[in-house]
């Protein structure tokens, strides 16, 4: 990972744990990385004949032995998900929607994965968000 900087880096190690907990529930990994002027779909993914735009948020901290979708710890990288961020994300998801031909009839989900990383000790907790409401 030349030339990242160390958040790039934790981004991109998250995105692929992410893709890998996907496909291990059951995911076909579509696309990545879909990007337009308004903005940016993380993963695009299908299961069950529905199409998931997944957002992915991670965030890298010493010790994850302690870290649950529930906690109260001092951040979770979900809470980067502003107003703002859901809008732009509603825009890029309908500009893809139109671009690839899909159907009307499609369903489609908007979900977040949250992942924590422990690069020292070489660790992650991925948890998902499913359906979230743009």
């Amino acid at each position: 990972m030349k030339n990242l900087t160390h958040n790039n880096q934790i981004g991109k190690l998250g995105e692929d744990l992410a893709c890998r907990f996907l496909m291990k529930h059951g995911f076909k990994i579509i696309e990545r990385n879909y990007l337009k002027k308004c903005g940016e779909i993380d993963i695009v993914a299908e299961k069950d004949s529905i199409i998931h735009f997944v957002e992915i948020k991670s965030v890298s901290c010493e010790n994850i032995d302690y870290v649950s979708s529930e906690t109260g710890d001092r951040y979770k990288p979900e809470d980067n998900m502003h107003p703002w961020k859901l809008g732009r994300l509603a825009k890029t998801i309908q500009m893809y929607l139109l671009e690839k031909n899909v159907s009307d009839e499609t369903d489609w989900k908007f979900d977040a994965v949250t992942v924590f990383i422990d690069i020292k000790r070489r660790k992650s907790r991925v948890f998902m968000i499913d359906n979230v409401i743009l």
